[in-house]
């Protein structure tokens, strides 16, 4: 991973939801966990904020490392950062 423009270090957030969520296809989530990254700071009229939906083969790591020691940056880190296009 370049260090240049990176995110850095990053940490998971997570979202509990106890609510159930009912799917599509009609069953249903008696509660549920959304994991997330936040990356750089929101604006104060939040215009700033961009929501990237992973597939089904990725997760929720898109960008920088969990620690200086991580081999592995987020699946999408060469796009994410200052001066990249997201």
């Amino acid at each position: 991973m370049s260090e240049i423009n990176s995110v850095g270090i990053v940490s998971a957030q997570t979202a509990h939801f106890s609510a159930p969520l009912t799917l599509k296809s009609g069953s249903v989530l008696p509660q549920y966990h959304l994991i997330y990254e936040t990356y750089g700071t929101l604006n104060a009229d939040k215009s700033n904020a961009v929501l990237i939906c992973h597939a089904l083969s990725g997760n929720h790591h898109v960008a920088g490392k969990y620690s200086e020691q991580d081999k592995y940056p987020g699946w999408w880190d060469n796009l994410i950062g200052p001066g990249r296009p997201l």
